[in-house]
């Protein structure tokens, strides 16, 4: 971090010397009502629109006033193969095989479906152990799982913690070590929403089969962010949205990963659907279902094209890109965003995320102390795009397909005026 400069040169230098800098030109960015470009740090929440996403949409759209519901056969994009037809690329972005991966439902629907059946508790294996503040969803959901079982999650959820709020591998050792035998499933945040740290997801999975535990990860906010390799990790299932670091649009679909270890087994409990059915005899209307193998066994009804359409120019991004040059970029995106706060020397703030890179990904969380809704409404009405995490968070991403080096520098200029005022 020594070496990094906060002089606007510096910024300038490290756009101008960008590999990815052209793909910023592949994203409608924000603007005000006065038509400047406003600085949108919240790729975290809803990643922006690429400009060919409208194209995709409207080829959907032509298809369907051409064929009718024969566009499902016919077409650019026969609407029946359209979600395999991306499968390849969201695999690539998590590290899995293209079986292994399904693109149906969003990501709390597809949760409670990896729930049923890889949430299986007995009399002496049946708690689940979560991160602190977890994402709100993740705990509903499993808790609503727990009492469907008839269990209690006062006495069936554990909860990894830290007295810095980022558990470190250590903390996931000593419960696991008084609690792994009584663990049916670890469920974790890729990502942690609040925080911004990134879990070390080999070793903690590792860490799991140690003790007899499935392991399943939401990967909200990694997908896209970090570098993943679900399927050499031996991760058991997996789970997020497409719409934050993937750009897959507003509700964009929900995506799973699930081990190829887990196929074939006829006593494995899951909810299943015409969709989840072998597509060469999908339309012989059988009454007992001949299901894909693959994780697209999982999939329950049809996925709409136009919920696709977004997504798919997006992944011909990262197709072009990948998920290394983009993590490369990033490492250095956020280390300046860093190391322009620490500069800033004030009392009014901290940074709660990591500071070690390999544990965070985009995001850094900024700890307010002093007046910190004013402080984030004072960013907002200066043209960042960043938000608020009750109780004293601000969420700030830079995302390296379409941030820079120099909004970087811009918003260590426009926090350093307003923690002063």
């Amino acid at each position: 971090m020594a070496t990094y400069s906060s002089e606007k040169s510096y910024a300038s230098k490290m756009d101008d010397k960008d590999p990815l800098s052209s793909y910023r030109e592949s994203f409608h960015l924000p603007i005000d009502e006065d038509g400047k470009q406003e600085i949108y740090f919240l790729g975290n929440s809803l990643g922006l629109q690429p400009k060919t996403a409208r194209m995709h949409v409207e080829s959907v759209m032509k298809d369907w006033e051409r064929w009718g519901v024969e566009a499902f056969s016919h077409g650019k994009n026969p609407w029946v193969k359209y979600e395999d037809q991306l499968k390849e690329s969201v695999a690539q972005i998590v590290g899995a095989k293209p079986l292994e991966v399904v693109l149906m439902n969003s990501l709390t629907v597809n949760l409670h479906l990896m729930l049923v059946s890889f949430y299986r508790p007995t009399l002496s294996r049946f708690k689940v152990l979560i991160e602190e503040k977890a994402f709100p969803s993740d705990q509903y959901a499993i808790k609503s799982q727990m009492r469907f079982h008839g269990l209690d999650p006062d006495t069936a959820l554990l909860e990894v913690s830290s007295k810095n709020a980022t558990p470190s591998l250590e903390d996931f050792k000593m419960i696991m070590e008084k609690e792994g035998e009584s663990i049916a499933l670890i469920l974790l945040g890729g990502v942690n929403y609040y925080s911004g740290q990134a879990f070390d997801l080999q070793r903690i999975a590792r860490l799991g089969q140690k003790h007899g535990c499935i392991v399943g990860y939401d990967l909200a906010h990694a997908a896209g962010n970090i570098i993943l390799n679900l399927h050499d990790w031996q991760v058991d299932f997996a789970v997020w949205c497409t719409y934050k670091y993937m750009n897959g649009g507003p509700a964009g679909p929900g995506a799973c990963f699930i081990h190829e270890n887990h196929y074939g087994s006829k006593d494995f409990p899951r909810f299943e659907g015409w969709w989840g059915n072998k597509l060469e005899n999908r339309f012989m209307m059988r009454t007992d279902i001949d299901p894909i193998f693959g994780a697209g066994g999982w999939q329950i009804s049809c996925i709409s094209p136009l919920i696709l359409a977004p997504l798919d120019a997006s992944l011909k991004l990262f197709d072009e890109v990948s998920m290394k040059k983009l993590r490369e970029k990033s490492v250095l995106l956020t280390g300046y965003l860093e190391f322009l706060i620490h500069k800033l020397g004030t009392k009014h703030f901290s940074i709660l995320t990591p500071t070690d890179p390999t544990q965070r990904g985009c995001q850094l969380s900024i700890r307010t102390h002093h007046n910190g809704k004013a402080l984030f409404n004072q960013l907002t009405q200066s043209g960042i795009y960043c938000d608020w995490r009750e109780p004293d968070v601000i969420r700030v991403a830079p995302t390296p397909f379409y941030n820079t080096f120099t909004e970087v520098y811009q918003f260590a200029e426009i926090l350093k005026i307003a923690s002063s005022s």
